[in-house]
């Protein structure tokens, strides 16, 4: 089972790699990809220069090409298509139409990994994208419970990839339009849900305003944790609440180090660890916990459960956590 990482700049490349990252995955330095912010990302000759490293370490590396081109401009996304087939990277992760279909008929050796942009839930979606442009992996979104993971992994024709850890989102991924109200820039087409050039924090007092866009979203105590300001995690005053409270989503980070054994007698083939925008520091953090936690998993399934190490791996994970919280988020639940 990979342990695919995430790798916002050299740094952390290095730092996933060292820490013992099966692959890597990371995105151009523009709205090609859903992390565009200042300061993140590779230029085409860091790009080679990180394909290199990843390769001669004898590691995969994933270039992420999962927002939506605007029409007239598709063609920025295809010349990162051209380049990263030009490196020999190991694969692309691609949710639009168009850009599947330009890299199955242009380069029909380079592997396809369908982005959790793309909202890929059922049989009839995987099979789909496996027919028209022969996907290798599909990125399954975070809202299935652990049952509907395992009945989907029975049937899937390609391959599957979940979120082990790292931030949550409770839209349907690849469809939210809810920061467009606030910033004007929709996070599929953008690259971002909160432009770091909207983002304005202000102290007043013994509280720490947010501002996206200057919509006041939260208002915090300057010792309190925060995570990056986005809305769907901001807190609002209702008709009928006069405090305000995380009315759709609070921050927290998903976690499902206790579910290793469940997602590997799935056959999940990769466990992926969400964060191309947070430090070198997270990325050897989260790395290094969690190959240790499925390396202790695959020498002794029996004895995982018992683990003495469970609660010394729990509680460095928490500490990179949003709001220093963690949740099995949709796993557990029992909906269908």
């Amino acid at each position: 089972m990979e342990l695919l990482c995430p790798a916002g700049n050299l740094a952390s490349l290095k730092s996933a790699l060292h820490a013992g990252a099966d692959a890597v995955y990371l995105g151009l330095k523009d709205d090609t990809n859903a992390r565009s912010f200042a300061g993140l990302n590779f230029t085409p000759a860091k790009l080679q220069e990180a394909t290199e490293l990843t390769q001669k370490h004898g590691k995969k590396i994933f270039l992420t090409l999962n927002t939506f081109p605007k029409p007239g401009e598709e063609h920025r996304w295809y010349q990162a298509i051209d380049l990263a087939a030009k490196l020999g990277m190991d694969a692309l992760i691609v949710a639009d139409l168009s850009l599947l279909d330009y890299a199955h008929r242009h380069y029909p050796n380079l592997p396809l990994h369908l982005s959790v942009q793309a909202s890929a839930t059922n049989l009839g979606a995987l099979s789909f994208y496996k027919e028209a442009f022969n996907i290798a992996r599909v990125v399954l979104p975070r809202v299935l419970s652990m049952k509907q993971v395992r009945d989907l992994a029975k049937v899937s024709p390609v391959d599957l990839e979940v979120f082990a850890f790292g931030s949550l989102c409770i839209m349907a991924e690849g469809r939210c339009q809810l920061s467009s109200y606030v910033t004007g820039q929709s996070p599929n087409t953008g690259g971002s849900c909160s432009p770091a050039k909207h983002v304005r924090w202000q102290e007043e007092g013994q509280n720490r305003l947010t501002r996206l866009n200057d919509v006041l979203i939260d208002k915090s105590a300057l010792d309190e944790q925060m995570g990056y300001p986005v809305v769907c995690k901001g807190r609002y005053i209702t008709a009928d609440q006069d405090s305000p409270q995380y009315l759709l989503e609070s921050p927290t980070s998903l976690n499902t180090l206790s579910l290793i054994p469940e997602l590997t007698k799935a056959g999940i083939v990769s466990l992926k660890i969400e964060g191309r925008q947070r430090s070198p520091a997270y990325v050897e953090q989260v790395t290094r916990v969690w190959r240790q936690a499925i390396d202790t998993y695959l020498n002794n399934p029996a004895l995982y459960s018992q683990s003495q190490n469970q609660p010394h791996w729990e509680q460095a994970l928490a500490k990179v956590s949003e709001g220093q919280i963690t949740t099995l988020g949709a796993y557990e639940r029992d909906w269908q």
